[in-house]
């Protein structure tokens, strides 16, 4: 007997955001100094494994899979290029302002992608959310300079990531089960 149930991507997708973005924001909360740990992870897993499953996603139909996990997947290989671009002499350093203007766009897709997730699960929705005054508070924590918006900007992302990666966990083991373990707020469209 053959399946031709294609595979969820997006537990993947969601776990290579999670984990990176966990991973940076303790950074960003003053834990830890940003090393090639953040780096590493930035390109292979919040990079290279979101744009695999944004491709997954393109093959299963899904548009705001695609378009998610895409998206994200290059803005964590964006970041690391803005990372060491200047480190290899190609390129030189941006300046935080300019890195606040960046990450307000960011904010800006986000903020339309959060739309998206309105007839979506409460997880994503959070998810979404959560992203969104990541980068709000990125972006004013950059342009203004102010050290203690970046560090609270580095707790909030790390319930962001957190919220991910439950999603991403929740999926997989709904799914193998079979059976809702772990709530994510199902819609109930009228």
């Amino acid at each position: 007997m053959h399946n031709n149930k294609l595979a969820n991507p997006g537990p993947l997708g969601l776990m290579g955001f999670g984990m990176t973005t966990i991973l940076l924001n303790l950074h960003n909360a003053g834990f830890f100094p940003l090393t090639s740990v953040v780096l590493s992870m930035g390109i292979f897993f919040g990079g290279l494994a979101q744009i695999l499953a944004g491709l997954l996603e393109y093959k299963k139909g899904n548009t705001f899979g695609l378009t998610a996990f895409t998206a994200y997947g290059c803005f964590w290989l964006s970041l690391v290029g803005m990372l060491l671009l200047p480190s290899l002499g190609l390129a030189a350093p941006t300046d935080a302002v300019f890195l606040g203007v960046w990450l307000a766009l960011w904010g800006i897709f986000t903020l339309f992608m959060f739309f998206g997730t309105l007839q979506a699960n409460r997880a994503l929705q959070f998810v979404f959310a959560s992203l969104t005054l990541l980068f709000a508070l990125l972006a004013t924590g950059n342009i203004s300079g102010s050290e203690r918006i970046l560090t609270l900007a580095g707790f909030e992302g790390i319930i962001c990531g957190a919220s991910a990666i439950y999603l991403a966990v929740a999926e997989v083991i709904n799914e193998q089960l079979a059976r809702k373990a772990l709530p994510i707020g199902e819609v109930t469209r009228a």
